[in-house]
Formats: C-alpha cells, structure tokens, sequence
C-alpha cells in the first residue's frame, strides 16, 4: 500500500491510537513511581491497590481510546480496509518510537475491542512484529551501572548499596553486607588466588518491588559470563531497610521472576532492554514471560502467540488431551513439545458443580488481579485462538466436539476456539504422587499444606482442594490452578462439626446440623487424602492445624485487621536471619 493511498481518515485514527497508548504509558509509568515511597512507608495496603488499578489502567484506556476512535471520523469504522490503511500509518508513526513492540500490542487491542476479537490476521493487526527490535545504546541512556571488584569486595558493595540509597535507613548494613560476601563465596566462583578480583557487577538502575519487598537485580560478570544478582530487601517497619537474602543462582532468580508471582512495579522507560538485560542471565527464560513479569502482560500475551506459531511451524506433534484427572468444569489439552496447557470451560459442567460460565470467568480475572502468593499460576486468557486442524489428534476433537462445542469453529484446515485460557504446564500433585518415594512424598505433602496456608494469607481459600488441582513446578514447588471455586478467606465461616447428640445422629450419612452458603468445616479435610494413606501421613506431620477451624479463623482475624502477609519467593532457609521476629503468620520453608 503506497503511502499515496492512505487517507486522512486512516492518519487520524491511527494518531489517535498512539496518543492513547502514550497516555497509557505515561499514566503506567507514574503508577509505578510511586512503588519506592510505598515500601519505604511500609504502606502495604496501597501497594495491592496500586496493583490492583494498574492492571485495570490497560482496559479502561482501551475502552476510552475506541471511543476517541469512532469520534474522529464520520466514516464507518467497521470498515477493514480503513483499518488495514490505519495498520500502516501507524507502523510509520511508530519508526523511531522507544516502545514501538508495546505500541503495536496496544492498537491490536483497539482492533480486537472494535471487532470483537475477529478477523485476526497480520493485514488487519500485528500478528507479527512490524520489526525486529534494535539494541543501539541511546546517547545519555543507560540502565545499569557498573562495579569493577579490585581488592575490597566489601568496599564494592558497599558503593553499590550507597548509589541506592533509601530516605530509611539501612537497620545494619554491615551485617548485611558480610552475609552478602558469604553467600559471594559459596556462590560465586573465585580466581585461582581465591579472590574475586576480575569481577564486575551490573547492577540495574532501577529497583523492584513487589508486594512487601524490593529487590535490587543486576548480574555478575565473570569473563563476559553472566550469573544473576538478587538482593531481596525487607522493609522492619520500624524505619529500617535490611537485606535478606543474596541469590546468585538461575533457579533462584527464575523463581523471583514466576509465573506464580503477581507482577512487578519497576521504573522501565524501554522495557525491552529491560527485558534484555534480564534474559543475559536467564536466557532460558521466554521474552513473553519477562515481559509479563515487569506488568507489561497484555505485551507478554503477544510474545507468547508469536512464540506459540512460531513453535508450530517448528514442531509435527498433536495437540493431545492433558495427563490427569479431567476436570468436571474446564477441559484442558497441551502440546508434548511446548509448556503450556489450554483451558476451555465446558458447555455443561459434571454434577455436582453448580458455577455458571460467567461465574468462572470472573474467577480467573480475580486470579490475574489477586497477590498470587507464589501459590497460583497466571493465566492468559484469549479469543479466537487458531490452531491448524492436522495438529489436533482425533481423540482431542472428540473431546472438544463432545464437551465444548459452542466454543469451536472447525473447518478442513483450522480450528478456532472461541475462549480458551492458557496456563504453564505442571505435573497434577496426584500423579506425581503416584511415582514419589517416600521423601518426595513428604516434601510434596509439604508443600501442598504450604500452599493452602500461603493462599490463605493472601486471602484465598482454593474451595476444592482435592490433590488433582494442584501441580509440581520444576523447581518442586506446588501450585493451585483450578480456580472455578476459589473465594475470600474473610467471606467464609468457618466452624467445628458439632458433636451428635444421640446415636440416630452419630450413625446418619448425611449431616445432623444445618449448613449455611459460606459455612467451611476444616475437619472434613481429610477427605481429600482418600486413596493416598501414605499421603495424608506426610500431611497431617506436618501441617494437621489446617484441620482445625480456629486456624482458618486467626488467618481470617489477620486479614479483617488489615494483616498482609510477606509472601517470600526463596526458601526462607536462605534468608540470613531466618530467626528474625516475624508478624507473619506463616512461617513454613
């Protein structure tokens, strides 16, 4: 299309669109900002609402530019040729812009907004990227800083944390810093001389924050080999700044980057050298998920499609149905070859599930926008997702036609889902259970009472904590994904099962007392172990309080006084005083 043929109608909304992600950006940007003066104030509550808002800030702006849109012109803006026209405008308009990768993903919101999430293809949207991203140094720009270690590692670090100072005072930095070089000389490998002289630190210019924590980031140079930099920092709330922990491992810094974590505030002007930077030192790390991590989801959903087709053009096997248990409200299917699963909500849901379609969707949107606790996996949701028919074996179709087939467009070369959420792929905890020893049954059974308590405090309650509905991570970590029965811990009652009282109750099956909506009888949580004795052993030795209604209702208590519990994304063993006093309630590893 010639630059001729575009007409000002096409200029005019195309315009528009890119000063409405600019607001966008800029509004995302001063949100953000404002992360250094809450922690430092140790005002927690605000931190959630200005997670909370920020997520909210990308629909809300999308829904006022479209508006704009249909305001600058007296044409039909259904009109595809018209926004093919803008299509290209806009990709001449963003030549030169810092953010030009997030600006596209932006006018494809817009796009999908006005058509309802049809006619997706790269003329009408940017399927793909207009380009690829350049890395060329801006002059009077950069975003780390270096540290050359010569003969005093601690007077480097010392440098380091006084160019990144607080308006709190450090609680004792020299403590700190002498647990830093400790965790340096496990970690990090030292010259033939045993000193590190040679080492250089770069660390990024901007600190992370993320509920109740800051976390400076920044990687170790070792003869242009990079190994991660974390230093997570606690705020005492009583007016001073500690470090608590070092972290100089990839493992470990991937976890602080989780796809179980809710998403960083973080100063990022041009978040793709952020992104950059980030993946020297986890280059195994997806783009889509970095990006995501630093609050740039709907961005991180783009890099994920593109990923995902690229992956299947790359790839000859079949979408098949996922391993485990089918569920009696999603069907879920995976691809061998790629980490992720794809969950559609049945047309009918299994007896004796109760949740409307509506019901669920608004569960999940409370899953993206909650503090997930490193205990709940993230979820893209998308439309209109097309899969090429011949990559879908023939008892996945089956499946789909037979359970969910409103949500299908099938034709002799695609299948198109109408509504479809994307998760990362783990193991179901019931079959890991079933190939576990006996340590890694306990350490699992652990971990799964771990969970329960984490999203507990973070005011969660999973509803159907069957052992199906959780999965094992890599890392060995376990997670909740079945969210269609999730609810507030302080919206529950929770009660003791009275004591029957003559012997007609004691023999009844089915209950003696009245049961209210809300009512939650921790006791019957033994249930979920039926089938597993071995299990429900490793569980009860190590976290049978869970059974007991008087520990829900202290969590409960917190929670209604306004308690925000530390959610900590390391092993606490890690942390230097890990016998520090702590207001948490949950202390678990």
């Amino acid at each position: 299309m010639s630059k001729q043929s575009l007409t000002p109608t096409a200029k005019r909304i195309a315009k528009t669109i890119l000063n409405g992600f600019d607001a966008y950006f800029a509004d995302f940007q001063n949100m953000t900002l404002g992360a250094k003066a809450r922690f430092e104030k140790a005002d927690w509550q605000g931190i959630q609402e200005a997670h909370y808002d920020r997520i909210e800030l990308y629909k809300n702006k999308v829904d006022q530019v479209c508006k704009l849109v249909a305001g600058v012109t007296s044409k039909d803006v259904s009109d595809l040729e018209l926004w093919q026209q803008a299509k290209t405008t806009y990709a001449q308009l963003t030549v030169g812009h810092s953010n030009y990768e997030i600006a596209e993903t932006f006018y494809n919101s817009i796009f999908c907004s006005q058509f309802h999430h049809n006619h997706i293809h790269d003329r009408n949207i940017f399927v793909k990227a207009s380009r690829p991203l350049e890395d060329k140094p801006l002059k009077d720009y950069s975003i780390y800083l270096s540290y050359q270690v010569e003969n005093n590692l601690k007077e480097t670090l010392l440098q380091v944390m006084r160019d990144f100072e607080f308006s709190v005072p450090w609680e004792d930095l020299d403590r700190d810093l002498d647990s830093v070089i400790n965790a340096i000389r496990e970690k990090v490998p030292a010259g033939e001389d045993g000193l590190w002289k040679g080492l250089r630190f770069d660390i990024l210019e901007t600190i992370f924050y993320r509920n109740k924590g800051a976390y400076m980031i920044g990687r170790v140079n070792i003869d242009n080999r990079y190994l991660p930099i974390v230093f997570p920092m606690l705020n005492n709330e009583e007016g001073g700044i500690y470090i608590d922990t070092a972290i100089f491992d990839r493992d470990g810094a991937s976890i602080i980057f989780s796809f179980t974590r809710s998403y960083f505030m973080v100063d990022a002007p041009i978040p793709s050298r952020l992104v950059r930077f980030i993946s020297s030192f986890m280059p195994s790390k997806e783009i889509s998920e970095i990006y995501t991590a630093i609050g740039f989801n709907k961005h991180g959903k783009t890099e994920f499609y593109r990923h995902i087709l690229q992956h299947m053009k790359n790839s000859d096997d079949k979408f098949i149905i996922a391993p485990g248990i089918k569920g009696m409200v999603m069907t879920v299917f995976t691809l061998p070859s790629y980490s992720i699963v794809f969950k559609i909500i049945k047309d009918k849901f299994d007896y004796p599930k109760q949740v409307t379609e509506d019901i669920v969707k608004q569960k999940y949107k409370l899953v993206s926008r909650s503090e997930r606790a490193g205990r709940m996996a993230d979820t893209q949701e998308y439309s209109n997702f097309i899969f090429y028919r011949n990559r879908f074996s023939d008892e996945l179709l089956e499946e789909l036609q037979k359970v969910a087939p409103s949500k299908l467009e099938i034709n002799d070369k695609w299948v198109i889902i109408k509504h479809v959420y994307t998760e990362r792929r783990m193991t179901p905890l019931n079959l890991y259970l079933k190939e576990a020893n006996e340590e890694q049954t306990y350490d699992a059974m652990d971990e799964y009472g771990n969970a329960i308590k984490q999203l507990a405090a973070a005011n969660i309650f999973p509803g159907d904590m069957l052992l199906k509905n959780f999965g094992v991570t890599r890392h060995g970590r376990v997670v909740f994904y079945d969210y269609d029965e999730i609810c507030a811990i302080t919206e529950c009652n929770f009660r003791k099962i009275p004591e029957p009282r003559n012997e007609m109750e004691e023999m009844s099956d089915r209950p003696w007392y009245t049961v209210g909506e809300n009512d939650i009888f921790p006791e019957e949580f033994r249930l979920f172990f039926t089938g597993n004795p071995t299990a429900r052993k490793a569980f009860e030795s190590q976290h049978s309080d869970l059974y007991d209604y008087r520990y829900w209702q202290s969590i409960q208590n917190s929670l209604l006084n306004g308690h925000i519990e530390n959610t900590y994304p390391y092993r606490r063993r890690l942390r230097f005083n890990r016998d520090r006093p702590s207001k948490d309630l949950i202390n678990s590893d």
